[in-house]
């Protein structure tokens, strides 16, 4: 879908593709799904955010149930995972964030911060 250059300087935002609410504020960032190049794909989380120490960066961490077969009951298991935090989203420790995987931004990272759905 094409814009004339008057049409994407009034967008704030592009289109995602997935169900999540656009951030308020605004950045430069390229990395960034709503206001740089970043394609999402694949999966989609929602996670608690555990550590925002490093720069631009998010631990999460993701609950899910696990199949037992032998006993026939599920176990719990979580997964921690480094993702990338936007600055215009900003997200902050125990925020309850949604995360959409995307390409390998660096070693560690394959999933960005798309929506706070919680502070």
């Amino acid at each position: 879908m094409a814009y004339t250059k008057k049409k994407r300087q009034s967008m704030k935002h592009r289109n995602i593709g997935l169900d999540a609410k656009p951030p308020e504020k605004t950045c430069n960032d390229v990395k960034c799904p709503w206001h740089g190049s970043l394609p999402l794909r694949g999966r989609v989380h929602t996670a608690v955010v555990k550590s925002t120490k490093a720069n631009r960066t998010a631990i999460v961490r993701w609950d899910y149930m696990h199949y037992m077969p032998k006993f026939e009951r599920y176990e719990r298991r979580n997964s921690r995972k480094a993702v990338h935090n936007p600055a215009c989203i900003d997200a902050q420790v125990d925020d309850v964030v949604k995360m959409a995987e995307c390409r390998p931004l660096s070693k560690t990272k394959k999933f960005v911060i798309i929506e706070k759905v919680s502070a």
